[in-house]
């Protein structure tokens, strides 16, 4: 898209000649889609399917609903609903243990409402308990663990509040009541982290501590944006159903039709703005676990992107390259944060540990949809100009583009930084080494580029 058709307000759908008539909502709706979706998403092929001349009114409101539910499944974030036997919901275990591991906590509790527990409704419980990082020998849902919304409970408050509870030992407060089979006899801090979104809440998720301490401030918001692209996804997928449906029906009003695509417009927007932002705070929390007193990933992104401007590279890529730099060190935030804090030699383990991080990373990326596409960029940054870096030892141009940037931006923002064990080198001298060990280490035509932006601050 051209500058000029930026500043004006123009989307590519907006360009179509063949809107229908005397409907404003058209307009809105190309424009719409136009801020909203990812611009790799937006095909010109796209644009001529939604602005075609159809007479039908009613035919090309469908239409238009079908290319969002296209859209829509392009970018499917979670698929967490649809579940029907118990079996199904071991998802949710798994999501809960990761969360444990990735934030150093000691518990996590996933609860969803009732309606949205399909195959567990059987209960009495308006809150029902779908997935836990503790081990149970036996079948969990028998347990029959959950709450009702009147429990006067952190869980059900949380839900009914769309807030934030945190509570610091729990055990004294008539509002909590520990379920043995989760250990909460050992909980000294509980957060109870609604799952919700503009439309709906739609479940908790319950971080447990056994010991005083608080939750970071960066961990936390890091669940809490977890939290909304759960509720905001499985909205989405309901309604993409119900799309569905009044797709079929030969009978549907011109009127819910464009109720519906209003709805899905907006979500699908909201979705989009929800995956940049748990972008921003993943990268935050990795930072607080590799204990940098700066947004080192921050700043390799953004120096990242600056790169790219001098190269001359196209918005898309760009970006992608940016979202790579926020991400490189994915990794760190399955290990555990002592490893972080030595300030003396690392043992061979924890050494181990720390040269494979980036693999760690990839696994969890690969689960992310939206992000698929920076992997390859994640996965090759370690890679050297003469062959001699990891993974698989590729060199010169035959490594990414965008992992050569990202290299040069990780090695230059980590060398001017302070760390436990030592402090930031001066921009110039960082920059003379990196001089040094260009076609060694790193591409040189980037290392110029980093030199002619240094010169320019």
């Amino acid at each position: 898209m051209k500058k000029k058709e930026l500043q004006s307000g123009v989307s590519l759908f907006g360009r179509s000649m063949n809107l229908i008539e005397e409907d404003p909502l058209e307009e809105i709706f190309a424009l719409n889609l136009g801020d909203f979706v990812s611009e790799h998403l937006i095909s010109e092929d796209l644009v001529q399917r939604i602005g075609k001349s159809v007479k039908d009114k009613t035919q090309s409101l469908k239409n238009q609903l079908k290319e969002l539910i296209s859209i829509y499944s392009l970018d499917n974030t979670l698929c967490v609903l649809g579940f029907s036997s118990k079996e199904d919901y071991v998802i949710y275990n798994s999501i809960a243990k990761t969360i444990v591991q990735m934030l150093d906590l000691d518990a996590c509790h996933i609860y969803l409402s009732k309606e949205n527990a399909k195959g567990l409704d059987k209960t009495k419980n308006d809150l029902v308990l779908v997935g836990t990082s503790i081990e149970f020998k036996d079948d969990l849902y028998n347990h029959n663990i959950g709450y009702k919304l009147n429990d006067k409970s952190f869980i059900s408050e949380a839900f009914m509040q769309k807030e934030t509870i945190e509570a610091k030992n729990p055990k004294f407060s008539q509002r909590f009541k520990p379920f043995t089979a989760l250990n909460e006899d050992k909980v000294k801090v509980l957060t109870a982290i609604p799952m919700h979104n503009n439309a709906q809440t739609v479940g908790v998720i319950v971080i447990e501590s056994y010991s005083d301490r608080f939750f970071q401030d960066e961990y936390l918001r890091l669940i809490e944006t977890t939290a909304m692209l759960f509720a905001t996804s499985m909205v989405l997928q309901k309604m993409t159903d119900e799309a569905s449906s009044l797709i079929e029906d030969s009978d549907a009003a011109e009127s819910d039709l464009k109720h519906m695509r209003a709805e899905l417009t907006a979500l699908i927007g909201d979705l989009g703005d929800q995956q940049q932002l748990f972008v921003q705070r993943l990268a935050a929390a990795v930072d607080t676990k590799g204990q940098y007193k700066v947004s080192h990933s921050q700043n390799t992104a953004s120096l990242a992107r600056l790169i790219c401007k001098n190269l001359g590279l196209n918005e898309k890529t760009t970006d992608l390259i940016y979202y790579a730099g926020l991400l490189q060190n994915i990794g760190k935030i399955t290990l555990p944060e002592t490893i972080f804090s030595h300030k003396g030699t690392l043992t061979p383990e924890e050494w181990t540990k720390l040269q494979n991080h980036p693999n760690v990373g990839i696994n969890l990326l690969m689960n992310i949809n939206f992000l698929s596409e920076v992997i390859p960029y994640i996965h090759y940054h370690k890679e050297r100009w003469d062959g001699q870096g990891e993974p698989e030892g590729l060199r010169g141009n035959s490594i990414p583009l965008g992992s050569r940037i990202i290299a040069v931006a990780d090695a230059f923002s980590a060398m001017t930084a302070d760390r436990p064990y030592r402090k930031a080198m001066m921009k110039h001298q960082a920059l003379d080494v990196m001089k040094k060990e260009a076609e060694r280490k790193w591409d040189p035509v980037i290392i110029d580029a980093l030199s002619e932006i240094i010169s320019n601050f």
